[in-house]
């Protein structure tokens, strides 16, 4: 007999996320046979930007997440920047690329030891305090000597993202919500002082990705290598691309693309649309962002979340660093839960090594930053950049009067979270759940497992709590821990 069952809110992400699935047994294994993922709460960011100056947008946008303030602030800056048009001088574009650089490195530690890794621990008679209790304790999870292990691990990641700040913070200001990052470029300047205090920041994490973090995660692929074959999800990929090499930006590290399940190709922004047939929102379907609309509704008939299904070409598709390492060939393995893991941890090697190259291309005293010139005609610009967990786009339009008339933002997890679309396509979670095997119903690690792997960001796509959300058939309360 099937059963339906929420888990309400997930911990471990950030945000509020609720996933009701209903388990039945197929082929005599209990699996995951229907998904929907809910972002419970509005995020009116879009809203509060009109009628403002369009320099506040990246200060104001940055207030979006608090784990991934720096990419809103890039995207921000790039979207203004297209609608002027304006471009940063070299150590501009140099200085925001290791800013963000240290948060996406932050951010991917922070997932596997801190977010991740605990769905696959036993830590009893270890650590019996939260956050590793309350906990669930499954037959298959890694317990012993490997739990120890990783515990260890956990302890020194914690020092190594607080230094992972502390590094991203020499130019841009302060982190999280760093300061220095405006259009034209960055504020702060290149000095040999601040250029060697970010090279000994950056040696110190870099031997700790090499020797612990990169070790650590083989280690639970080798544990656990049932899940390469787990959590497949849409099979498609969308990369924004990130980090300019050029003044043009048509040069990128990590490359803009898909990959549609079987090649990689060329990615034409002008395919994005956002789909609100089951979404909390009033505005049409398949609106492409530079026209879309933020106008929410509590109580739309067939609607579940309040997050707005994008797509590509109609399609679905998934994003984040398993898009941007496949996408870039710098990955070869499959899409799964456990390749989104290791391909996450292969780009923290990628990006900080190449780092250290980009503090040797910084010319010390030189502009790093050009000042906005008056606004003063209608005008438009996109800022398409990656987040550590996917493909951020920022849409702006500019009125007569000087002032933000129209602001949107895509996000990352409005792409993974996504509900379905109004043909019913199925977001890319909610597909990637369907046929997880599930071995207790009262324990459903399995399906934590496969939502954590996306690193799913809900305070970026969502932000006012719905008070009367009906409860399904049975809800499972899920402690602080887990």
């Amino acid at each position: 007999m099937a059963t339906t069952f929420t888990i309400d809110p997930v911990s471990r992400i950030e945000g509020h996320l609720k996933i009701e699935v209903t388990v039945d047994t197929v082929g005599g294994e209990q699996q995951v046979i229907d998904a929907k993922s809910s972002g419970t709460m509005f995020r009116g960011f879009e809203n509060i930007l009109i009628g403002r100056s369009p320099l506040d947008a990246p200060h104001i946008t940055q207030r979006i997440c608090g784990v991934c303030p720096v990419s809103h602030g890039m995207a921000s800056c790039k979207t203004i920047e297209d609608a002027l048009p304006l471009t940063p001088p070299a150590n501009g574009r140099i200085l925001r690329n290791l800013v963000l650089g240290a948060n996406f490195i932050q951010s991917h530690i922070l997932h596997f030891y801190h977010l991740a890794a605990l769905d696959y621990l036993n830590t009893t008679g270890i650590l019996d305090m939260p956050p590793w209790s309350y906990r669930y304790v499954t037959a298959d999870m890694a317990s012993g000597a490997d739990a120890e292990h990783f515990v260890t691990s956990y302890l020194q990641a914690l020092a190594i993202r607080r230094k992972a700040h502390q590094m991203g913070a020499i130019f841009g200001g302060k982190l999280p919500c760093c300061t220095s990052f405006n259009p034209g470029g960055c504020t702060d300047v290149a000095e040999t002082g601040k250029i060697d205090d970010f090279r000994t920041l950056l040696t110190e994490i870099r031997t700790f990705i090499d020797t612990v973090f990169i070790p650590d995660v083989q280690l639970l692929g080798g544990i656990f290598s049932n899940y390469f074959g787990l959590g497949s999800g849409c099979g498609k990929l969308i990369s924004y691309g990130v980090f300019d090499l050029d003044s043009a930006g048509t040069t990128k590290f990590l490359d803009r693309g898909i990959y549609d399940g079987s090649a990689v190709g060329t990615m034409d922004p002008s395919l994005i649309s956002e789909y609100v047939g089951y979404s909390n929102f009033t505005s049409p379907s398949n609106l492409h962002p530079s026209v879309g609309e933020t106008a929410v509704v509590a109580d739309k008939v067939n609607a579940y979340s309040y997050i707005k299904a994008p797509r590509y070409g109609s399609d679905v598709y998934e994003a984040g660093p398993l898009a941007r390492m496949k996408v870039s060939g710098h990955y070869s393995g499959g899409i799964s839960s456990m390749d989104r893991i290791v391909a996450r941890a292969e780009e923290t090697k990628l990006i900080a090594d190449a780092m250290d190259g980009w503090l040797n291309d910084l010319t010390v005293g030189a502009d790093s930053y050009t000042q906005p010139t008056a606004i003063s005609a209608t005008v438009s610009g996109e800022g398409l950049t990656e987040a550590p967990r996917g493909a951020l786009g920022h849409w702006i339009s500019i009125g007569s009067d000087s002032k933000t008339s129209r602001y949107q933002v895509i996000t990352p997890t409005a792409w993974n979270c996504s509900p379905m679309d109004d043909s019913g396509n199925k977001g890319p979670v909610e597909q990637a759940l369907i046929g997880t095997p599930v071995n207790e119903v009262d324990q459903p690690v399995e399906i934590l497992r496969v939502i954590h792997s996306f690193d799913p960001c809900l305070a970026c796509s969502v932000h006012m709590l719905r008070p009367d959300e009906t409860k399904p058939v049975q809800v499972i309360d899920v402690p602080a821990g887990l």
